[in-house]
């Protein structure tokens, strides 16, 4: 398990480069403002990428805006394409307020579950938030174990700015994680598929055997755990 925490204090000064009016994305801070009308300041949105792939780690992001920022129309990272997740990304490290990342490895994935695995890696992130947050609205239906008041929101990543935000940190960081395996052990094509279960990583399984960052206790992978590359 490992983490890091990226403190933005810019709010001001980038106000010029996005638009701060609700004009472009007025539907994205629903659940921010409503959190900010029972006085909360500081709320972060918080999301994960990584919970259905066979290999490597669960990535998760917690993402503090300044208030009424309209990164853009479209946040969900599922539906962007990779050049436009890179974008935001760059976007986003430029005029948040605060950004952390939690990130739980395949060993820890095996030994607790993919589930209880990514809610660990959210707390993580939301601990690496410098400042600290007094408001979490989570993607999905759990809360995570962390002493602040928090709000669950399922589908959040289309539905709240913050959330969504921290969708796009979580996914190009997990992203270059995987590219990363890649370079290290091309036979999988981790650059390609980032670990999930498509055709071409299931066969690569079949002929090579498990890597060191295949999920073990995943169903495709379990079966050739003796198999090892």
């Amino acid at each position: 398990m490992s983490g890091n925490c990226e403190a933005r204090q810019r709010a001001s000064r980038n106000s010029g480069k996005i638009s701060k009016s609700l004009a472009m994305g007025k539907d994205l801070w629903i659940y921010e403002k409503n959190a900010m009308d029972q006085g909360y300041v500081r709320i972060a949105g918080v999301d994960e990428a990584g919970r259905g792939p066979l290999a490597g780690p669960v990535v998760s992001a917690a993402v503090i805006l300044p208030e009424f920022i309209a990164i853009s129309r479209e946040v969900d990272s599922k539906k962007l394409t990779h050049g436009k997740r890179e974008t935001l990304y760059q976007t986003i490290y430029e005029n948040a307020v605060s950004i952390g990342i939690g990130i739980v490895d395949h060993r820890e994935i095996d030994r607790v579950n993919i589930l209880n695995a990514s809610l660990l890696s959210m707390a993580m992130a939301v601990e690496n938030l410098c400042p600290q947050p007094d408001y979490l609205i989570i993607d999905g239906i759990f809360q995570i174990q962390y002493g602040l008041p928090q709000r669950p929101v399922p589908k959040g990543d289309s539905l709240s700015m913050s959330i969504g935000c921290a969708s796009i940190i979580a996914k190009v960081t997990r992203d270059r994680l995987m590219e990363r395996h890649h370079q290290d052990d091309p036979r999988y094509g981790f650059n390609r598929h980032k670990g999930y279960p498509t055709r071409e990583h299931k066969a690569a399984i079949a002929e090579h055997g498990c890597s060191f960052i295949h999920r073990k206790s995943f169903k495709g992978v379990k079966e050739y755990e003796h198999f090892l590359s």
